[in-house]
């Protein structure tokens, strides 16, 4: 890489947040390019290494090319693998620009230690914890609307958390989209006139709520919901897809979210947000909530006479569900 540019050729990822960690990654090979923009990338999760794999991805080009290597989920590591890596940290080759994705856990004793031991080595570090507390998502949002250069008042915060629900993906792209729409300055008024038409997002904030157990929340979601327009239809959908994902990863059992993701045919944060779900739900719970969102299912589309009341009697049945083990 040309000597007038210091790329670092250490990083470290560290967190479970997958939207903060792929654009984590992101941001070091794009920079990584911009030194070198002929430079080779190579991505691996280290569990499919072996220490010979791993010493051929970081031994010297013959043509003295740059290489970016992304090693993902490092706390799967192995002691063999680890002991490799360090043993190249020691004596790392020009032009390798090392990228090192870790959870943060781990339950081998060399992949607790990794991220202590790169810090150590000078690794440069982002943190990607996930965010969970509501402060957090709301620093999120705000951060969000900075990026892309709009500002965002407290009120049009916490309407669009309301409106989308917890889900950095859908939280960024709304935020993206708002300030593109706005010119700008995002206010309450903005927020809710952009989600009239977003029906999915508000069936989602439904669901959301409702397989929380969260009855009240839920209820208002559900019933603003109806009052802005939204058909009933998708409120019910998006409820019995929520079950279903719920139930689906209930079923496979506990497990990598990344390693599980091809099986079940979702994407690792579906399965990871369903995973803490499904935390709430017995076995009984789940099969009665997916008789639930078939009658509601029917009911929406002609069954009943009332589609609003059959919205709201299956957003209360859900939430007795979740009570039952």
């Amino acid at each position: 890489m040309p000597a007038s540019v210091t790329v670092p050729s250490l990083h470290l990822v560290l967190g479970e947040e997958d939207l903060l960690v792929e654009r984590a990654v992101r941001a070091a090979l794009d920079a990584a390019r911009r030194s070198d923009p002929t430079s080779d990338v190579t991505r691996v999760r280290v569990s499919e290494l072996t220490p010979p794999a791993f010493a051929e991805l970081v031994s010297p080009s013959l043509f003295s090319e740059g290489r970016l290597i992304v090693l993902e989920a490092a706390q799967d590591i192995s002691q063999e693998v680890a002991d490799a890596l360090l043993a190249y940290l020691r004596q790392p080759e020009d032009g390798i620009v090392l990228i090192v994705v870790h959870s943060g856990g781990g339950r081998a004793k060399a992949a607790k230690a990794l991220p202590a031991t790169l810090r150590k080595a000078g690794a440069e570090i982002t943190e990607c914890a996930k965010i969970t507390k509501p402060a957090e998502r709301e620093a999120f949002v705000r951060a969000e609307v900075r990026r892309v250069g709009g500002r965002i008042d407290p009120v049009a915060v916490a309407a669009l958390i309301d409106s989308v629900g917890g889900e950095l993906r859908e939280l960024a792209s709304a935020a993206a989209q708002l300030v593109a729409d706005s010119g700008g300055e995002v206010d309450e008024q903005a927020v809710r006139r952009y989600h009239r038409g977003r029906a999915d997002v508000t069936g989602f904030a439904v669901a959301e709520r409702a397989v929380a157990g969260d009855r009240a929340a839920a209820l208002e979601s559900m019933r603003w919901a109806t009052q802005i327009g939204v058909p009933h239809v998708l409120v019910a959908d998006a409820l019995a897809d929520a079950v279903r994902t719920i139930a689906r990863v209930s079923a496979a059992g506990r497990g990598n979210p990344n390693q599980m993701a091809g099986e079940l045919g979702m994407p690792p944060w579906k399965i990871r947000k369903a995973q803490g779900q499904a935390r709430g739900w017995g076995q009984a719970g789940l099969a009665e909530a997916m008789a639930i969102v078939a009658r509601v299912n029917a009911e929406v589309k002609g069954a009943a006479a009332d589609p609003t009341y059959a919205l709201e009697r299956a957003v209360l049945d859900l939430v007795s569900a979740r009570e039952k083990r």
